[in-house]
């Protein structure tokens, strides 16, 4: 997790450095680019379903796994972007849901 984190504010300071005219603007934007990657994850998983008529199996779960990561790297680049501690948001954050999941009824 260390690593996917280092890259994570690598590219949000990137980001950062190269849109400097409006803080709020450019967060705005990265919650959208989160979005935009979801859809490249919705539209992989269609296509190694093969449920678009138009393109039939256009994509393989390789291509799911990619989009996913794409999608999750985006998410935690708004995070770095947003300031604070995000290593220690993250954390705890996996700690409340790790706890409401050890919780769920009927799974092991």
């Amino acid at each position: 997790m260390e690593e996917l984190l280092q890259v994570a504010n690598l590219v949000a300071n990137k980001l950062n450095s190269r849109f400097k005219d409006d803080p709020e603007k450019l967060r705005m934007l990265q919650g959208l680019k989160v979005q935009e990657e979801a859809g490249e994850l919705a539209q992989a998983i269609i296509g190694a379903l093969g449920l678009n008529p138009n393109k039939g199996h256009s994509h393989t779960w390789d291509h799911v796994r990619a989009e996913a990561c794409d999608t999750a790297l985006t998410a935690l680049v708004t995070l770095c972007m947003l300031g604070g501690d995000p290593e220690w948001f993250l954390a705890e954050h996996l700690r409340t849901i790790r706890t409401k999941a050890e919780g769920w009824e009927g799974t092991a």
